[in-house]
């Protein structure tokens, strides 16, 4: 299905083709700097992910409405690889060190994934074609749950206390 964006749509959505690609480059540079093998898998993992965010805001700004079959399919598959890394926290537990580059690592991508997902909202209530809104409210639901990972895995290292 075609669609024709509006121009505040096109401006907008190349703001999120932006943070999607500093997202990527964040994520795959940190995994190359993280010390921790399990941080490295989750930065991997989220780059990953962003790529294909990257591939569907491009869809979209070609004038593609993307299949969300298919965006449905990689959200499970999405959604089961955090439950694992989840769990695999939860047995490895904190550490009692706190690697210090690791934790800024951590915060810087936590407050870029906090950021990337405010950003959506604005892009989704401009976007007037149900199927786009829908595509991206699924992606903001992907960066809203990078940001849980990070969470997590600060949490049970001990770099970040919600008390």
């Amino acid at each position: 299905m075609n669609i024709n964006l509006s121009q505040k749509e096109k401006l907008l959505l190349e703001d999120q083709k932006s943070h999607e690609e500093m997202c990527i480059q964040k994520y795959t540079n940190y995994a190359k700097q993280a010390q921790d093998p399990e941080l490295k898998q989750l930065f991997n993992t989220y780059a990953q992910q962003e790529q294909q965010h990257l591939d569907t805001v491009n869809q979209i700004l070609s004038g593609q409405v993307p299949n969300m079959n298919q965006q449905q399919g990689q959200q499970q598959q999405n959604q089961q690889s955090q439950q694992n890394q989840k769990t695999n926290l939860q047995t490895t537990g904190n550490t009692g060190m706190v690697n210090e580059s690791d934790a800024m690592l951590c915060q810087d991508m936590l407050s870029t994934e906090k950021y990337v997902s405010s950003t959506y909202d604005t892009t989704i209530f401009e976007c007037v074609d149900t199927n786009i809104r829908n595509v991206l409210n699924h992606i903001q639901k992907e960066e809203q749950q990078h940001g849980e990972g990070i969470f997590n895995y600060m949490q049970s290292k001990g770099m970040y206390n919600v008390k």
